[in-house]
């Protein structure tokens, strides 16, 4: 039997919208968490005083997220259906963890965005939705969640479904090819079959949609970009990078060079979920030895290329960015922290080439402008040109403890060596 192609997806929305119970309650339906492991939730859940928790506690593995039932960090669960072999992606929906979002919807070949029926649209609703689109996400399902609570009630779904429609064909989304799936995760409703409580819908429920998606096209024949998330010092392996291959392969072998720093060396050893391989593919996360080269030398937020095509270090850049969230506007002068593949800097603002929607340069963008901006980093960083390596061309703005804006990269101006 061929190995079954394999689909990143991951779940988006507002903190309390019940992503990670419609996780949970997935990967029960499709045998990926046992009956007894969710027994023992549902027990925890009890004694912790979060009846209705259990199926989120699958997602929500770190002790502080379960007893804030909040969830922090990105984590990956695996399941199956006939076609795909799936990871989930459970992207943190509190706002402070935004940025782990970034890092995670980037590996997402499609998303789910989880909206209560009963509070309709929150701003994380809208930032999620919107950091999707930036970050190059085009399959897209809805789940109007929580139907449970409102007595499955078909003219709510249809006044929370016509409000998220309206959001997301303003972000240039073809709301046509979206399904909008009525759900209870609690209760299982439309997530692996179809619901009696909900006689009104009658298009496919969230597995079918999921295995209606189409697994885009590896970059594996662009050259080598490995960006590191971190390094470690692994008795007997001594300095062991870790990352996830981006585009292109790495080799047993071959020469790369680290960047910005420049520092080169020979792939000694590469290694994934504990076994070595000899080449590391587009997709995988991987740890990896490099002889030859010092760990000083080495830091999160470098990218590794191919000696023969090194990362480019960008003197200055431009990108269109849309702004999401701003107090006052964005201005020639704003210096604002950016995050970038693994990376995150400091850049300047130094012109704002065009505002959408109007003639010649503009003074200042503010919240929901879009425009094209110049922008010089505070220190060598490696940056790529959206349309050739988009994993390392997009890229949030961060300001005050959250997201501001987020962009694509258009033009690269390299640092002279």
């Amino acid at each position: 039997m061929a190995a079954k192609e394999h689909m990143n997806i991951v779940f988006v929305g507002h903190v309390d919208a019940g992503k990670s119970t419609c996780v949970g309650r997935l990967l029960y339906e499709t045998g990926a968490l046992p009956e007894q492991t969710l027994r023992k939730y549902r027990e925890e859940a009890e004694k912790l005083g979060k009846a209705t928790f259990e199926f989120a506690f699958e997602m929500d593995t770190l002790k502080e997220e379960r007893e804030r039932g909040v969830t922090i960090d990105v984590s990956h669960k695996k399941f199956d259906t006939q076609k795909y072999e799936y990871t989930i992606i459970d992207a943190p929906g509190h706002r402070d963890f935004v940025k782990n979002m970034i890092t995670g919807a980037s590996q997402a070949d499609a998303a789910a965005l989880v909206v209560s029926v009963k509070d309709g649209i929150q701003p994380q609703t809208k930032e999620h939705a919107f950091l999707a689109k930036v970050l190059g996400i085009n399959q897209f399902v809805v789940l109007i969640n929580k139907m449970d609570a409102v007595g499955y009630d078909e003219a709510k779904y249809k006044q929370v479904t016509e409000e998220v429609k309206k959001l997301l064909s303003g972000m240039g989304y073809k709301v046509d090819t979206i399904n909008f799936i009525p759900t209870s995760g609690y209760l299982g409703d439309n997530i692996a079959k179809k619901s009696p409580n909900t006689p009104f819908y009658t298009g496919p429920v969230l597995l079918e949609i999921l295995d209606a998606f189409t697994v885009p096209a590896k970059p594996s024949d662009k050259p080598l970009r490995l960006p590191i998330q971190d390094v470690f010092t692994i008795t007997g392996h001594g300095t062991v990078p870790v990352g996830r291959v981006e585009t292109g392969s790495m080799k047993v072998g071959e020469k790369v060079v680290f960047m910005p720093s420049g520092a080169t060396g020979e792939v000694k050893k590469i290694e994934m979920h504990h076994q070595e391989m000899p080449e590391a593919k587009t997709g995988d996360n991987v740890g990896f030895n490099v002889k030859g080269v010092d760990k000083k030398d080495i830091k999160r937020g470098d990218v590794i290329g191919s000696s023969a095509s090194p990362p480019t270090v960008a003197d200055e850049f431009t990108a269109q960015i849309v702004v999401l969230n701003h107090p006052t506007a964005i201005s020639v002068g704003y210096t604002p922290v950016l995050h970038i593949h693994t990376a995150q800097f400091a850049a300047k603002i130094t012109e704002i080439v065009q505002k959408k929607g109007q003639e010649g340069k503009a003074d200042f963008l503010k919240t929901g402008d879009a425009g094209v901006v110049k922008f010089k980093p505070l220190k060598p960083i490696v940056i790529e040109k959206y349309a050739e390596f988009p994993p390392l061309g997009r890229f949030a703005i961060r300001d005050m403890g959250q997201t501001v804006a987020a962009g694509v990269v258009l033009e690269v101006v390299p640092k002279k060596q």
